[in-house]
């Protein structure tokens, strides 16, 4: 049976259907190919699966926020599984096209929970984000924390999907996982995020943005790791036990924290850019800006317990690898 990913050619939704497919799994991907960011990058993680994977790998370019464009996309497909990484990113967008937001991670997600129902399926996984847990003091961030302050569009927007997600586990009995997803980077990744745009004004000679007097720190996950945890978390729906799930639900749906279990300062995160790329950073200082928060920090263990997940990739070993792959990817030397 298919595993319906959507999302497909965005950052996690491209590794994530590389690892199902590379222990023989059938993907069907849906993807609108939006320009949010350069479409070319989308395309040439879509090309990279239908060259290494061939008829094992379905693609369509379809909007699945349309419920006719995504009924039409999957109609000849059995799909017995969902993994739904579909949505617009991005806390700052969010600032200047919230309606890009609401149509896509609410009227959206609405359609994919609301698919799961009509095809039975038997676990969906869906991507939430660090993001609902707005200014959380207490650290590290655990999935039991209350998350009900976001402040951005683009956090209330997961926050829903969370609470959609809740809504139709209880009444329909659909195993529900949710992923809240902690600063993923690495190889493929987009360019909307501090890793490519501190890399591209490194080896451009740009200033680096330096927000907050670089009074931030971020639980940066490698998306190897991210990737590995949400096929672990695929392989492992919740009971419909009554029991109490990860995340506080007694329906059959969980919530889990993807980190790296680890704060890590922007200066030193810097530090190792200068190393991989060989060059000097030049600061540009600036506000915190809206919608940010100083700190992330993610407690993962609850999706250790349950789904055996231990992150493997510090930043010193994940950064490098990120810049060679920018090199390679822009034909760098």
């Amino acid at each position: 049976m298919t595993v319906l990913v959507t999302g497909v050619a965005g950052f996690i939704g491209s590794a994530v259907a590389r690892l199902l497919l590379t222990r023989d799994e059938e993907i069907v991907g849906l993807d609108n190919l939006n320009d949010y960011y350069d479409p070319s990058l989308k395309r040439a993680r879509i090309e990279r699966l239908t060259t290494e994977f061939g008829q094992r790998f379905r693609f369509a370019v379809a909007d699945f926020a349309d419920p006719a464009a995504l009924g039409e996309a999957l109609a000849a497909c059995e799909i017995e599984r969902i993994v739904h990484l579909g949505a617009q990113a991005g806390v700052r967008y969010s600032l200047s096209n919230p309606a890009a937001y609401v149509q896509s991670n609410l009227v959206g997600h609405s359609n994919i929970v609301e698919l799961a129902r009509a095809r039975d399926i038997k676990h969906l996984v869906y991507a939430s984000s660090s993001s609902v847990y707005g200014n959380n003091s207490q650290l590290p961030f655990r999935v039991e924390d209350r998350t009900d302050h976001p402040l951005s569009l683009y956090a209330a927007t997961k926050k829903c999907n969370e609470l959609i997600s809740e809504s139709y586990a209880n009444l329909y009995r659909i195993p529900t996982t949710g992923l809240r997803f902690f600063t993923v980077y690495g190889p493929w990744g987009r360019p909307d995020m501090a890793m490519w745009i501190f890399t591209e004004a490194l080896l451009s000679g740009k200033p680096i943005p330096f927000f907050n007097g670089g009074r931030m720190r971020r639980d940066f996950t490698f998306v190897d790791d991210a990737a590995g945890a949400v096929v672990s978390s695929l392989d492992s729906p919740p009971a419909d036990d009554r029991s109490v799930k990860a995340g506080g639900s007694v329906g059959p749906h969980a919530l889990y924290n993807i980190g790296n279990n680890r704060s890590e300062a922007l200066g030193r995160v810097i530090e190792i850019l200068e190393e991989a790329t060989g060059k000097r950073a030049l600061l540009e200082p600036r506000p915190m800006q809206a919608g940010d928060v100083p700190e992330t920090f993610a407690d993962i263990g609850a999706a250790e317990r349950d789904l055996g997940f231990r992150p493997a990739t510090s930043i010193e070993v994940g950064i490098p690898r990120f810049v060679d792959w920018y090199r390679d990817y822009h034909g760098l030397a």
